[in-house]
Parts: C-alpha cells; structure tokens; sequence
C-alpha cells in the first residue's frame, strides 16, 4: 500500500464532525489564497517549523483531480510494475483475482480526495466541488504537507522504489504530523499533546463509517480501505507519542524505518531498524515483482485470511523484516521469506500461517502447491512461504535469501 496512497492527501473526515459548525464560506481563489496566508503562522506554531516560502494555492474542478489521480498513478506504477504488484496482491489474496487495481484505485482515490499537495508544482490544490465545512479541514492539513516539502523532499520519500514498508512508514509520518497539527489550528482550544496515547486509532471506527457512505469506499477491499485510514490515525498516534518523548526535536530529522516502528514506538526508541532481506543470484525462473509487506501488511494478511483483527495483530508482532518475490512467466508463483525476533514469535507466525493458508486454499482444485516451513539463517528465526503450481520447475531449486542489518 505503501506506493499507491499518496494521492489519499486530505482523507481526513474524522474532523469535519467538530468542525461543520465553524464552516466558513469561501468563493474564488483570491479569498482561498487569503485563507492560506492567514493560515500560515498556526501552522507554523503547531509543528515547530517555520514556512520558507508561500505555497501556491489554485482551484481544481473534479475532472482535473482524476486527470491528476491518473498521471500520478501511471508515474507511480508503470504498467509492467503494476502487473507485478497485482499479481502479489491476488498471491497473497489481499485482493480478488477479479479486481483490476488500475481502475480500482483510480475511482476510489478520486472519490476519496479532498485536496491535495503537488511537490512537483509547489502547490496546494483544492477542487472546486469541495464542501464549504471540509474547506478549512483540507486547507489546513495540506498546508502542513507543503511546510513538509520545504524541509525535506517528499519526491524522493514518496517515490522510493520496491521499499512498501518504508514508504508506508514515511506516510505515516506525513500524515500523521498533519492529522495532528491541524487540530490546534482548527480548533484551539483542542491540545492533542494532551491525549491519550492510541487516541487517534480508536477514532477509526468513526472514520470508516463516515467513508463507507463512499461507494468506492464501500466495496474496496479490506487492504485498501485499511491502508487509507492506516496512515492518518496510526501515524497521528506515532506523531503524539514522539512529541512526549523527544520534546521540541523534528520528528522530520529521524524518520521511523518500518510500520513496526509505527505500530510499537518502543522499537523505534530502541532504534530496532528491521533485517533487510535480499534474494541470492541465480533464481529458478523470471522475477516479475519483488517488494515487501511490513508489519501492517502482514496484520492485514492474517485479517483478511482469518477474519479476526486481535488474532492478526499477535500474530505479526515480533516481524523483524520480509521479502517476497513473484516469479514465472504467468506471474503466478509466490516466494515469501519473514524474519521474526525470536524463536517464539517465528514459531507463532508459522503456524497462523499455516492456517490462515490452508483455509484460503481449502476446498479449492487449483493444482497448486503450498509449503511454510520454518528456517535458521544465520542464527536467526526465519519462515518461508512457497505458493506456486504443483508442476512449477522451481520446486526442486527455491530461492534463497541473505540478511543483513538495515544499510549494511
């Protein structure tokens, strides 16, 4: 999920509920433009930093957004890549072998943005059909992104290639920060320092029933409409709990490296950066994609798979790193290695695996073949996954992988 919601930029309907009352009427650019500037120093004041320049801010109409939507996502994901990411995505059975991601993703991320945030132009774009009570939401929350842009290049966060749990991770924080620096310049009297830690993922069963009056919304499927809510409430949580620990420093300076790090602060503070995996030369057949999943993917494989959140998110804690590969000329051959804590926490994960697999495969003839099987590599706990037709040549020469430490 972590290349495909960018575009997601002002999803946050959470707070138009303590905001429709404050609605203000805006017409044309010249008052927009007004709002922006007198915008500026509570933006300023709520993160910390100071705005080098004034952003550019224009009216879209909700034509123009899709255009936008389009050219982003086909820059984002060729077509060769996205045949690759695709091809995971029904492996892994994240989503239906019937659903076609481009047009998917298309509508839903068309329905579901507000405004957006182009560090391309330096802009703030807001479309024309926007309601009066979101206005000031949008305006406030990409402002934030544009003070972002100004200190570190979000381009080169945002566009970082086979990385899906770093990015995930990075828009976390994106988001995140804006989710929690607009409250204060919405409403001031609201001081989200002062909240309980995990306050803002509790907010997601509102989220949700708000946008699944979306139709799009409504019938994504669960990898979608979790990774568009994922990074606004789990990184607002993330963004709170840094501000109490580390007071007064940029959360911007350090960015977290991995969803696990989102998820469990913990790690972050004890700089627990994940094993980086990597695939040995000499595969048994054509690589078509190769990326991994993190933490959060992995909780939302076993939610999908086992239908149980509580169950999906004990058995992913302990995930140290991941890399799966597709390979095969039909791209229908799935290759996923895990690396986990401890034995323990390999051994749990295995094991759901093993069920979570069975059960999507149970009563099904495809003429395929799965193996989990755990591993020591390097004296660490490691799990594989192998899902690929009963004939596929590969059985008799998997792939192997070699870890080493993040940047070693």
């Amino acid at each position: 999920m972590g290349r495909l919601i960018r575009l997601a930029a002002a999803t946050v309907v959470v707070l138009t509920l303590g905001c429709r009352e404050r609605a203000q009427a805006v017409q044309g650019e010249a008052e927009l433009k007004d709002m922006v500037h007198r915008m500026m120093p509570m933006v300023a004041q709520a993160t910390g930093l100071q705005f080098k320049r004034e952003p550019l801010v224009l009216r879209r109409s909700r034509a123009q957004v899709r255009d936008y939507v389009i050219h982003k996502f086909d820059e984002d994901l060729p077509s060769a890549e996205l045949a690759g990411l695709q091809s995971a995505l029904r492996l892994f059975g994240l989503i239906p072998d019937s659903l076609e991601l481009r047009p998917t993703m298309i509508d839903l991320l068309t329905e579901q943005i507000a405004g957006y945030y182009d560090p391309d132009s330096s802009a703030l774009f807001i479309p024309a059909d926007i309601e009066p009570f979101q206005l000031r939401i949008v305006v406030s929350h990409e402002l934030v992104h544009a003070l972002q842009d100004q200190y570190v290049h979000l381009d080169s966060i945002i566009t970082q290639r086979h990385a899906n749990d770093l990015r995930s991770a990075a828009q976390a924080i994106l988001e995140g920060q804006a989710t929690v620096s607009q409250i204060p310049v919405l409403m001031p009297e609201q001081k989200p320092d002062t909240f309980p830690l995990g306050w803002f993922w509790k907010q997601r069963a509102a989220m949700a029933a708000q946008q699944a009056q979306m139709k799009e919304f409504a019938r994504a499927p669960l990898w979608l409409r979790e990774g568009l809510v994922f990074p606004y409430l789990g990184g607002a949580d993330f963004i709170v709990w840094f501000r109490h620990r580390y007071y007064g420093r940029s959360v911007l300076d350090s960015m977290p490296q991995s969803t696990e790090q989102i998820l469990h602060p913990d790690r972050y503070a004890a700089h627990d950066d994940p094993t980086d995996v990597s695939y040995m030369s000499g595969e048994p057949d054509t690589v078509r994609w190769e990326d991994n999943l993190g933490e959060f993917e992995t909780r939302l494989l076993f939610q999908q798979l086992l239908g149980n959140e509580a169950e999906a998110a004990t058995l992913a804690t302990g995930w140290d790193g991941d890399r799966y590969q597709v390979l095969g000329p039909k791209s229908d051959v799935l290759v996923w290695y895990s690396v986990w804590d401890d034995a323990a926490s390999g051994s749990r994960f295995a094991a759901g695996l093993q069920r979570a697999w069975a059960k999507r495969r149970a009563g099904v003839q495809t003429g395929r073949r799965a193996d989990v099987k755990q591993l020591v590599i390097d004296g660490r706990s490691v799990v594989r996954l192998v899902d690929a037709p009963a004939d596929w040549k590969g059985w008799a020469s998997l792939p192997v992988v070699r870890l080493s430490a993040r940047g070693g």
